[in-house]
């Protein structure tokens, strides 16, 4: 891949939490960055924060549930930048918290849609780019429930298994074109995306890492730019946890 400094780098969900923490980094490594973001608002708040931090910033409105919308950002990266060397699939939702018994189709159907479906979606979107360049690097942001299972969050938890398992066939299939696909697994984090679960479900949650706490957006950004960079030139196929202890396989 080229330098830091000429890397072009699209996060979804960058507006916010995990997202723009890992843009925030990305572009301080010298890399332009698509903020792309169901909220446009926040998508232009954040390229904003970015600019006048000296950074390289394209603000662009997407819904990653829809093919058409993935296809438009691919599409002005492309005219704006010519080239996209890093994808991060960081776009979820957490879904409703209910027992098996009470989860609904469309309950399950729009979990998959923004966390498993999006993501096939994009690495396909992105794959002809890169696979011309013959370099590129995608991260998938997983979840620690993904490989433990998280009781009451069934769509989620398969979703984010998913995620772990198409991280790791896509990376042994495009191996030979010089792109790495990584995931990484994170513990519950402080971010937004907490704020829409019962407090007594996350307390549970923060009562199993053995680090006894949350983890911070930053701190999972930081292992996202590390699977993004050259710095990671010799592992794919992986997920790395950032768990604060709670998975160690």
């Amino acid at each position: 891949m080229p330098s830091d400094k000429n890397l072009v780098a699209i996060v979804t969900g960058g507006a916010r939490g995990i997202g723009f923490a890992t843009a925030l980094e990305l572009a301080r490594q010298g890399a332009s960055i698509i903020v792309a973001d169901l909220d446009k608002a926040g998508a232009d708040k954040a390229a904003v924060a970015l600019r006048e931090a000296g950074h390289r910033a394209l603000p662009l409105q997407l819904d990653v549930a829809h093919r058409n919308s993935i296809k438009c950002v691919v599409e002005e990266t492309l005219k704006e930048f010519k080239r996209i060397d890093v994808l991060i699939n960081n776009a979820a939702i957490p879904g409703r918290v209910a027992p098996i018994a009470e989860v609904t189709d469309k309950d399950w159907d729009d979990v998959m849609a923004i966390d498993l479906k999006s993501v096939y979606m994009f690495c396909q979107a992105v794959l002809p780019c890169m696979m011309q360049q013959r370099s590129g690097a995608i991260v998938n942001v997983a979840s620690i429930a993904g490989k433990e299972g998280t009781p009451n969050l069934i769509p989620y938890t398969v979703a984010k298994a998913g995620v772990i398992a198409l991280t790791k066939a896509l990376a042994k299939e495009v191996v030979g074109a010089g792109i790495r696909v990584n995931a990484v697994a994170p513990a519950p984090i402080e971010t937004d995306l907490l704020k829409s679960w019962p407090p007594e479900k996350v307390a549970d949650m923060k009562n199993r890492v053995p680090m006894g706490r949350l983890g911070k957006p930053e701190e999972v950004a930081n292992v996202i730019c590390f699977l993004a960079s050259d710095k990671a030139s010799f592992v794919t196929g992986q997920c790395y946890d950032v768990s604060g202890g709670r998975a160690t396989y």
